[in-house]
C-alpha cells in the first residue's frame, strides 16, 4: 500500500491551516494609536533585518551553488543537488519569513486580548505562534514531496538512487538555519543585554533606545530563528530516514513510512490546537496544562495512526518500526518535561536558584551553570533508551541497516507533532513581545499581570521547546552520522572503515569533533558582546546627546539601535556560520571518511551535552528572575534582584544564541560531509 500521496495532502492541509490561524489574528484589534506605532516600529526593523540578512546569506549560496555545479559536472554529487540545495535554503527562509511576519503582527493584537481575559490573550499568541509550526510542517513536507515525485519520474524505480540523492538535499535548508540562528540570536541578545544592567533601566521601558531594537530581535531570534532551526530538523530526520530504509532493505515502502508518519503528524497536530484554552486566573500550572493537553492529545494521535500505518503497510512482521516511532515520540515529550522541571520557577530547582542570589550574583552564576550541567544526565540517558529500544527492536543485532533506520523512525516519531510543538515555542516572543507592548504604551495593571503571565510561560515553553529541538537534533544527527557511511559504502563499496578508537585518524577527529562545539559557542558569546558593546556606546549616547531622555520627556532614537543591531548581527553570523562548512570538508580531505566520522561522533556527543547545559542555564537564570520579580526575596529593585538581573544577563546568550545554535552546527556538519562523501572518498590524503 502506497501512501506517499499523504505528504503532498498533509503539507497543503498544514499550509492552509497556517492561512486560517493567520486570519483569525489579523481579525483582532490592535488597541490604541501607541499600541499599533509601537508594533509597526519593530515590524518595520524585523523587516528590515531579515531583507538584509538573506542578501547576505544569498552571496553565500550564490558560491557553493558554484561548487556544487562544478561537483555534478564532475560527477561528485548529484545533478539535482544545486537546485534542491536552494529550494531547501528558500524554504527554510520562507518558514520563517512567514513565521515573523504574523508574530510582529500579533504582539500588539496580544497586548489587546489580555485587555479583555487571560484566555483571549493566550488564543491570539498561540494562534500566532500555529501559522510558524504549521508553516515549516507545510513547507518542509512540500519541499519532499515536489522532489520524491521528480525523481521517481527520473529514476523510475531505481529507490537506492533516489534516496542516495534525496538524503543530500537537506544541506540548504541547514545551512539557511543556521545563519538564521546564529544572526538572529546575536541580534535579540545584543540589544537584550542593554537595559537590564545599563543606567539602572527596567527591562521594557520606553526611555531605553535599545528597547524595539530587543523586541525585534525576540522575533528574528527565537521566531524566524528557531522556525528555520527545526525546519531542518525536520527535514534532516526525515530524509536520512528514507535513505535508511532502502538500505534496510524496505525500498519504497521504507520512504514511504517516514513521509506519511510526518502527514499524520500535521493532522494529529491540527486536531490538537483545538484544546489549547484556559480559565481567567489560571496559575502558571494552568496555563501549562492548557498548552501541555495540545501536545499530548496530538501525541496520542499520532501513535494511534503510526500502529494503523505500520500494520497495514507490513502487517506484524514490523511491528518494532511503530515501536521505534513511540520511544522517538516520548524522548520528546519527556525531554521536554525535564526541560520543563529545570528551568520553569514553578518547581524546585529554578526555587532554589533564586534562593542562591541572597548572597549575590556570583552564588548565583555558581548556581546556575551546576543546574544546567546537572540537567544533562536525563536527556542523555532518554536519547540512549530511545536509541537501543529502536535498534535491537527493529533486528539490529542481525540487520546493522534495519537497525539504523529504526533509529532514524524514532527521530522522526520525535518530530512528528511539530507543528503543535513549534507553536508552543512560537507562541513565547509573541506573548514576550507583549508584555513589552504593555508596558511601553501605559497599560493597566490587570493587563500587565495578565501578560506578565503570558511571558512567563513563553519563558517555559521556549525552554522546553529548545529541550525538544536539541533531543531531536541528537537523533537526526546519529542517524545522518549512518547515512553518511551508507553513503560512503554505496560510493566506494571497498573502502577500509577501521572506526576503531585506536586508529589515529579517528582518535584526532573524535577530538576535533568534540571541541567543535565549544569553540562554536566561544565564537558566538563573543559576537554577542562585541555587537551589545557597540549598541552600550550608542545608548550612553543619547542619554547625552537628548536633552530630557531620562526623564521620560523625549524619545529616544530607536532606528539607530536597530540599524546598529542589523549590522552587529550579520557581521558577527558569517565565521560562525562558515566553520560548520569547510571543517568537515578540510578534515575529510586531511583524515578521510574515518576522520570525518569520528569527527562527527565528537560533534554529535560533545554537542548534545553542552547544548543542553547552556539552554537550561540560561532559562533557569531567566526563570528565578522573573520568581524574585513575582515578590520573592524582596521582589524588584531588592539586591536579590539586582543578582538575578545578572544571572540573566549571562545566561541570555547561553539560551538564545550559543545553545539552540549547536543543535544545527552537529547536524550541519553531517550533512556537509554526506554531499561532500564523494570527494573525500576520492581525494582524501588518507584512504
Amino acid at each position: 500500500m502506497d501512501l506517499t500521496i499523504l505528504a503532498p495532502i498533509g503539507a497543503v492541509l498544514a499550509l492552509l491551516f497556517a492561512i486560517y490561524q493567520a486570519k483569525r489574528v489579523m481579525k483582532e484589534d490592535e488597541g490604541t494609536d501607541l499600541m499599533k506605532s509601537l508594533s509597526q516600529k519593530i515590524r518595520t526593523g524585523a523587516d528590515a533585518y531579515l531583507k538584509r540578512q538573506y542578501k547576505t546569506v544569498a552571496v553565500v549560496f550564490v558560491v557553493l551553488v558554484i561548487v556544487f555545479v562544478v561537483l555534478a559536472f564532475l560527477g561528485q554529487v548529484n545533478m539535482f543537488v544545486p537546485v534542491a540545495f536552494v529550494t531547501g535554503g528558500v524554504f527554510s527562509a520562507l518558514s520563517g519569513y512567514f513565521g515573523m511576519k504574523i508574530a510582529t503582527a500579533a504582539n500588539a493584537r496580544t497586548a489587546n486580548a489580555a485587555h479583555h481575559s487571560l484566555n483571549k490573550g493566550l488564543r491570539v499568541a498561540f494562534s500566532a505562534g500555529s501559522v510558524m509550526g504549521f508553516t515549516v510542517v507545510g513547507l518542509g513536507l512540500l519541499d519532499t514531496s515536489i522532489w520524491y515525485y521528480i525523481l521517481r519520474a527520473v529514476y523510475g524505480n531505481d529507490a537506492q538512487t533516489i534516496a542516495s540523492a534525496m538524503v543530500t538535499f537537506s544541506m540548504g535548508a541547514s545551512t539557511m538555519a543556521l545563519f538564521a540562528r546564529v544572526g538572529g540570536g546575536i541580534f535579540t541578545k545584543a540589544a537584550d543585554l542593554v537595559g537590564k544592567v545599563e543606567a539602572g533601566i527596567p527591562e521594557d521601558d520606553p526611555r531605553n533606545p535599545a528597547v524595539i531594537a530587543d523586541n525585534v530581535g525576540d522575533n528574528v531570534g527565537d521566531v524566524a530563528g528557531m522556525g528555520a532551526d527545526l525546519y531542518e530538523s525536520y527535514a534532516g530526520a526525515r530524509l536520512s530516514a528514507m535513505a535508511l530504509g532502502v538500505s534496510a532493505g524496505l525500498g519504497f515502502q521504507g520512504m514511504m513510512i517516514p513521509m506519511a508518519l510526518c502527514a499524520l503528524g500535521i493532522f494529529a497536530s491540527i486536531i490538537g490546537s483545538f484544546f489549547v484554552k484556559t480559565d481567567e486566573n489560571a496559575s502558571q500550572k494552568n496555563l501549562l496544562s492548557a498548552l501541555r493537553r495540545g501536545t499530548n492529545i496530538s501525541g496520542i494521535l499520532v501513535a494511534i495512526g503510526a500502529f494503523l500505518l505500520i500494520y497495514f503497510t507490513f502487517g506484524m512482521e514490523q511491528i518494532g518500526l511503530f515501536i521505534a516511532i513511540i520511544a522517538g515520540l516520548l524522548a520528546g515529550i519527556l525531554i521536554g518535561y525535564f526541560t520543563e522541571y529545570y528551568t520553569s520557577d514553578t518547581y524546585k530547582p529554578t526555587q532554589k536558584l533564586a534562593d542562591t542570589s541572597e548572597t549575590g550574583s556570583a552564588t548565583l552564576i555558581i548556581g546556575g551553570l551546576g543546574l544546567g550541567m546537572k540537567s544533562t544526565a536525563i536527556p542523555v540517558i532518554l536519547v540512549g533508551i530511545a536509541v537501543l529500544v529502536s535498534y535491537f527492536i527493529c533486528g539490529g543485532a542481525a540487520n546493522f541497516n534495519a537497525g539504523l533506520y529504526g533509529v532514524a523512525l524514532s527521530a522522526v516519531g520525535m518530530l512528528s507533532t511539530l507543528g503543535i510543538t513549534l507553536a508552543t515555542d512560537a507562541y513565547g516572543p509573541v506573548a514576550d513581545n507583549a508584555g513589552g507592548i504593555a508596558e511601553m504604551a501605559g497599560l493597566g495593571e490587570e493587563v500587565r499581570n495578565r501578560t506578565d503571565a503570558l511571558d512567563s510561560l513563553g519563558n517555559t515553553t521556549a525552554a522546553t521547546g529548545k529541550g525538544f529541538a536539541i533531543g531531536s537534533a541528537a537523533l537526526t544527527a546519529l542517524a545522518l552520522v549512518a547515512s553518511y557511511i551508507d553513503q560512503v559504502r554505496l560510493i566506494a563499496p571497498d573502502y577500509n572503515f577501521d572506526l576503531s578508537i585506536l586508529n589515529p585518524p579517528v582518535l584526532i577527529g573524535l577530538l576535533i569533533g568534540a571541541m567543535l562545539p565549544f569553540v562554536f559557542a566561544a565564537l558566538t558569546m563573543e559576537s554577542v558582546g562585541r555587537a551589545a558593546q557597540s549598541i552600550v556606546v550608542e545608548v550612553r549616547r543619547q542619554f547625552k546627546s537628548i536633552p530630557g531622555l531620562m526623564e521620560g520627556k523625549a524619545e529616544p532614537d530607536y532606528r539607530s539601535c536597530v540599524d546598529l543591531c542589523t549590522k552587529s548581527a550579520l557581521h558577527e553570523m558569517v565565521l560562525p556560520s562558515i566553520l560548520a562548512i569547510v571543517v568537515p570538508v578540510v578534515v575529510g580531505l586531511l583524515m578521510g571518511v574515518v576522520g570525518v566520522t569520528g569527527m562527527l561522533a565528537g560533534a554529535t556527543a560533545s554537542g548534545f551535552v553542552l547544548a543542553i547545559m547552556m539552554s537550561n542555564s540560561g532559562g533557569a537564570w531567566d526563570n528565578a528572575k522573573k520568581y524574585i520579580e513575582s515578590g520573592h526575596h524582596g521582589g524588584k529593585g531588592s539586591p536579590e534582584h539586582k543578582a538575578a538581573v545578572v544571572g540573566d544577563t549571562v545566561g541570555d546568550p547561553f539560551k538564545d544564541t550559543s545553545g539552540p545554535s549547536i543543535n544545527i552546527l552537529i547536524k550541519l556538519l553531517s550533512i556537509v560531509s554526506i554531499v561532500f562523501a564523494a570527494v573525500v572518498a576520492n581525494f582524501s590524503l588518507i584512504k
